[in-house]
């Protein structure tokens, strides 16, 4: 008798810590399906013996799983929100910040945040933790190479200022890259760092389901500070954020209370 989705997400949990079942299923179901078909499979659990026996091909599924979207200032207007609004804030409570960019991707978002930040602070007193699922992402982001489209939200002096460019591709000045730390991170299983100033997971959570979503809004409110603001995306607001002792400021914005 072939598997279901259900068998498939469970013996997928087993293998891998990563539990299907907290994102929205035909979503995550069609990708899958699509995946599986491509590479010439047709029932579940023929690809699942695939994937234990083919170590590359369980690499690139776990990769292919994670979405992967980003650009520098990704809606560039809520960066100027946090540049003149949030950080100010923050660094007068603070002073020296601690920023965990969760669900970072290729690196776009935790770079963003070390140019911003040394508008304020001198770069070597900036330290940001950068976290992600999906090691081959990380690997992109710790390069920090992109094509320009990837920057077409970035301010042209901090392109000018943070980028040399060779055959089309932006490398991204090593003294930015040193001052973030990557390291991989499962967002559903993993401990949370403690005491965050500042936490940015911004267009991810809209893959989950809403109970999942509920879970991390409360793991995020124990990872901040008191008063730690936490950034999400632009299609992320939290409806009733009080359920999980935590105060709009800004829209996508959401405050430790």
């Amino acid at each position: 008798m072939s598997w279901t989705y259900e068998d498939f997400t469970k013996a997928i949990f087993k293998l891998t810590n990563i539990d299907l079942s907290c994102y929205k299923e035909r979503q995550m179901k069609r990708r899958i399906d699509s995946l599986i078909s491509r590479n010439n499979y047709s029932q579940y659990d023929e690809f699942y013996r695939a994937l234990i026996s083919d170590k590359d091909l369980l690499e690139h599924f776990v990769n292919y799983i994670t979405i992967n979207v980003s650009e520098f200032f990704r809606n560039a207007s809520q960066w100027e929100v946090l540049k003149k609004d949030i950080l100010p804030l923050l660094i007068k409570k603070y002073g020296e910040l601690i920023v965990w960019s969760a669900a970072c991707s290729t690196g776009e978002e935790p770079y963003s945040m070390v140019m911003l930040l040394h508008e304020f602070f001198p770069l070597e007193e900036i330290k940001i933790l950068a976290t992600d699922i999906d090691k081959e992402a990380l690997e992109k982001a710790k390069e920090g190479i992109y094509v320009a489209k990837s920057l077409q939200s970035l301010p042209k002096e901090y392109v000018r200022k943070y980028f040399t460019v060779k055959d089309g591709l932006y490398k991204i000045d090593d003294r930015i890259k040193q001052r973030v730390e990557f390291k991989r991170h499962n967002l559903l299983v993993d401990p949370f760092p403690n005491n965050c100033h500042l936490i940015i997971c911004r267009n991810v959570l809209i893959y989950f389901t809403e109970e999942a979503k509920s879970q991390l809004y409360l793991k995020f409110h124990d990872a901040l500070a008191k008063d730690g603001i936490l950034f999400v995306g632009s299609t992320e607001q939290i409806i009733f954020p009080q359920r999980y002792n935590l105060k709009s400021v800004q829209t996508f914005f959401y405050k430790k209370i």
